[in-house]
């Protein structure tokens, strides 16, 4: 089946990745979604994304894994139809938090190769996917990338962490520049204090943090908002921008004295 937008949303069996492709499905696209694994939390959340009136399916995958991007991408396009949208969200934290001088290879090795390697290689197996065949020019084609205001912002007790985010936020970049050409936009989407099971050791400790004025909105954002953001971005609502940044942080880093 074809004939409108088709998503593939990384590491969308909760958290952002599904709030996205709950926000994805009201707009009517067809939306793929992605865990490691094939589990019952996966399954919920195609369930649910189905509920809100789209056609969904599971494609699990470790994007880690760069020899799975190929299939994986077929698979969804021989289900949903030719996929038009990739939203790179599937993320890990570090293994440990503390002091830089204490992180180990194997936790700076998992965070670049997830939140980093995955995206630039996932992101060249689309392009070459949509850039090998005609495309329907009436829909909009974009990549969106989930990186981190840690992109930007040093938080010293995930050091790995906020590398990996960075090296993403120039993939973005990178991504932007070669396919603009060719109309189809990449987009860098920075959440800051949002409320996910990632964040939820710390996430009482920021919510008083933004109370106290860490945050320009004195509160933390949910996974919906940071979807409705990356929905209005895939739609094409943003016209004529391809390349941005956008800080979906509640004007965390807007800079003031």
């Amino acid at each position: 089946m074809s004939g409108g937008q088709v998503a593939l949303v990384t590491g969308s069996s909760r958290g952002i990745g599904l709030g996205t492709a709950k926000a994805l499905a009201r707009a009517g696209f067809a939306v793929a979604l992605n865990g490691p694994v094939d589990d019952e939390e996966l399954q919920r959340a195609v369930a649910a994304v189905e509920a809100e009136g789209a056609r969904a399916m599971a494609v699990p995958f470790d994007v880690s894994d760069l020899a799975a991007h190929a299939d994986a991408l077929g698979a969804v396009e021989r289900t949903l139809g030719p996929l038009t949208t990739l939203v790179n969200n599937a993320g890990v934290g570090v293994m440990q938090r503390g002091d830089p001088l204490d992180v180990s290879p194997e936790s700076w090795d998992r965070c670049l190769a997830v939140n980093a390697r995955a995206v630039f290689f996932l992101t060249q197996a689309f392009a070459r996917l949509l850039l090998g065949r005609e495309r329907d020019a009436a829909l909009f084609h974009a990549i969106v990338n989930v990186t981190s205001a840690n992109a930007e912002a040093v938080a010293v007790p995930r050091a790995e962490y906020c590398a990996s985010k960075a090296a993403a936020a120039m993939v973005s970049k990178t991504w932007a520049v070669r396919l603009g050409p060719h109309d189809i936009a990449v987009y860098d989407v920075r959440p800051g204090l949002i409320e996910t099971d990632m964040t939820a050791p710390v996430i009482a400790q920021y919510a008083e943090r933004a109370r106290a004025g860490l945050t320009l909105f004195p509160r933390v954002g949910q996974p919906s908002e940071v979807g409705e953001i990356i929905t209005t971005l895939a739609s094409g609502r943003l016209p004529y921008t391809t390349g941005q940044v956008i800080a979906a942080d509640a004007g965390m880093l807007v800079s003031r004295f």
